[in-house]
């Protein structure tokens, strides 16, 4: 029990400290959805040979919305994200669905040892790891980039805070570059120092053809030992987590937010290499990749997340670890439920983020009252940030369901249109479903005061969090 209670002040001390030191708002995503354009004009989707005429454009979607039971949530989404986003939708997709680290990291160690030209990766945690895995990725590496081939590294500073520096200056020995984001001390700092900006994000780049991301960082706790975290009952379990892997012309977009990222943390010049390959279709997926940094005026990933839930028609099934939803998304959720919409939602049953937990159960009243589903996922400790809407509609990646992530990370999602990968989340969901137990309304409004104090303190901290950036306050 003290190491619970331990667990719930530290993440409540690291959260105010956090709250220090943001500055960016949430938009009001009804307002972008107003003033998008009308859904007579298809979305722009670019191709491995450019970008596609708005009759194939339009053709392509109303076949892809042909597959699956109507709905229309297609072209309204695609209309407000191409209203706020630079980055087109691009088709000849392969996606590949990794479930779980070891999955993903057996497709990252594929994809580095077949690299010929450079790898990019771009993480908020990378550890030290003293398990096989982790010494064999980092020599891995290494090994790459004696063969000739450019290792390019960013990671967040916060996320990587107990990683020894050695375990960094041995990369940068052997000819690897390696940038810290938003390094935490000030004199260290790559223009000015702000303590709670954060890369959140998730991403391996291999010769600008092949592309990892998800919720998947560079860490012991996916390893098959205990999580070493939370409570003694939590550091039994192991990570549930969700990546994937992209090959085609989405790939580049990828590759842009990475250089962009270098760019502005004001990383060494890159040696020159091939970062934008030609391109050859490789799938059949339309995919977008949507990425987000503080201070603009355009979250995208919070935009992407209202806008597809306020589109949803017929299904919505969820899966996210810390879930703290703010007014917007609270709404979108319950008025999806309230018209019909099939709206089920996994959460963590253990977490290794006490007050994220607390403050997000502060509204499973209003979910369960307004008819959406809640489920607690057993025995893993839950990390995967997923969605699937309609049968047709799917994002995997690094953001989570709450205000930090939202206004004070640099994320990325994928977005995927295409039924069959669909199909395939919807097949992962239901299995995490029948490993969890339903949050049913009865139960729920018998739990113990305590229990309502600690999401009424938690719930409160959060939204103080909101309102003072959007006073100007923070």
């Amino acid at each position: 029990m003290n190491k619970i209670l331990s667990s719930f002040f530290f993440s409540l001390l690291v959260s105010i400290v956090t709250l220090g030191g943001g500055c960016a708002t949430l938009p009001n995503v009804s307002e972008v959805m107003v003033e998008a354009p009308t859904t007579q004009t298809p979305p722009q989707i670019a191709s491995a040979k450019g970008p596609l005429s708005p009759k194939q454009s339009k053709a392509l979607l109303e076949r892809l919305q042909r597959s699956v039971d109507p709905t229309d949530m297609l072209e309204r989404y695609s209309a407000v994200i191409e209203s706020v986003s630079e980055s087109p939708l691009t088709k000849g997709n392969k996606v590949t669905l990794l479930v779980n680290g070891a999955a993903a990291y057996a497709a990252m160690f594929k994809a580095v040892e077949n690299a010929k030209d450079h790898i990019n990766i771009e993480t908020y945690t990378m550890e030290d790891i003293e398990d096989e895995t982790g010494r064999k990725f980092a020599d891995l590496l290494l090994q790459k980039q004696a063969e000739g081939v450019q290792v390019n590294l960013v990671y967040d500073s916060l996320g990587s805070f107990s990683t020894p520096g050695a375990f960094f200056q041995r990369l940068r020995d052997g000819g690897i570059h390696v940038v810290e984001f938003n390094p935490q001390n000030p004199l260290k700092a790559h223009g000015k120092w702000r303590l709670a900006k954060s890369d959140h994000r998730k991403i391996l780049i291999v010769d600008g053809k092949v592309a990892l991301t998800g919720g998947v960082n560079i860490s012991q706790v996916y390893s098959s030992g205990p999580s070493g975290t939370g409570g003694e009952k939590e550091a039994e379990m192991p990570w549930r987590d969700t990546d994937v892997q992209i090959e085609g012309p989405a790939v580049a977009e990828f590759q842009k937010l990475f250089l962009d990222t270098w760019e502005k943390q004001n990383g060494e010049k890159l040696s020159d290499r091939n970062y934008f390959p030609d391109m050859k279709e490789q799938g059949n997926a339309l995919v977008g990749v949507l990425g987000s940094t503080p201070g603009e005026a355009n979250r995208i990933t919070f935009i992407m997340y209202v806008a597809a839930i306020a589109f949803a028609e017929n299904s919505l099934h969820m899966t996210n670890a810390y879930f703290v939803p703010d007014a917007q998304i609270l709404k979108a959720l319950t008025d999806a439920a309230k018209r019909g919409v099939d709206v089920k939602i996994i959460l963590p049953g253990a977490t290794d983020r006490s007050l994220a937990q607390y403050a997000g159960q502060y509204h499973y009243s209003d979910l369960l009252k307004s008819g959406v589903k809640l489920y607690k996922r057993r025995n893993v400790l839950l990390h995967a940030k997923t969605l699937v809407i309609d049968g047709v509609w799917s994002t995997v990646g690094s953001s989570n369901m709450e205000w930090w992530s939202f206004s004070t990370n640099d994320e990325v999602n994928a977005v995927i249109l295409n039924r069959e990968f669909a199909t395939e989340m919807e097949k992962l969901f239901a299995g995490d479903l029948a490993e969890s137990d339903q949050i049913r309304w009865k139960e729920w409004k018998k739990r113990p005061l305590l229990i309502k104090i600690r999401e009424w303190f938690s719930h409160l901290i959060a939204r103080r969090s909101d309102s003072n950036v959007e006073n100007g306050v923070a």
